[in-house]
């Protein structure tokens, strides 16, 4: 008699744990067929440490629509970072990077073509800053030289590709 009601337990959490899979499995059914694309492979990072786990799918667009128009996938040099005050880096929105190979003119113009970009910027170091926020340009070199991209040329490095 034990060995009967041990087997008719085991069948009975069987069962049931069959039910509960199966009812999981309409609830993934039943939410919708949305289509996720990843854009991730379309840029690289620099260094293992560079964050790019949380960019929405407009910022991987922007970087996707840039490596498309360059030819070359850029390298992203700094994504998210945290504790950066008001910056769009704080909130995972925005992006810095450099295409090896193009020139940073090329960037620039691929980054003004791109479908919901926000602000555009420009290091003297040669990193191009990409973000989806509020609509605005700027070139920065150091503490004195802040200007906006339209008064500033951008360095060509003669390997434009």
């Amino acid at each position: 008699m034990r060995i009967f009601s041990r087997v008719a337990l085991a069948c009975l959490l069987a069962f049931s744990m069959n039910v509960n899979a199966e009812a999981a499995g309409k609830d993934d059914k039943r939410r919708g067929t949305t289509i996720k694309h990843d854009y991730s492979a379309f840029y690289t990072v620099q260094r293992v440490s560079v964050r790019t786990g949380c960019f929405p799918d407009k910022l991987e667009a922007i970087l996707a629509h840039i490596a498309k128009e360059t030819g070359k996938k850029p390298m992203v040099t700094s994504g998210h970072r945290p504790r950066s005050g008001t910056s769009q880096h704080s909130r995972c929105f925005a992006a810095d990077i450099r295409v090896p190979g193009v020139s940073e003119t090329r960037i620039l113009a691929a980054a003004r073509n791109a479908p919901g970009v926000g602000g555009i910027g420009r290091y003297c170091n040669g990193i191009v800053h990409v973000d989806i926020g509020p609509s605005r340009t700027w070139a920065h070199c150091g503490k004195k030289g802040k200007g906006s991209l339209a008064n500033l040329k951008p360095r060509t490095s003669g390997r434009d590709t």
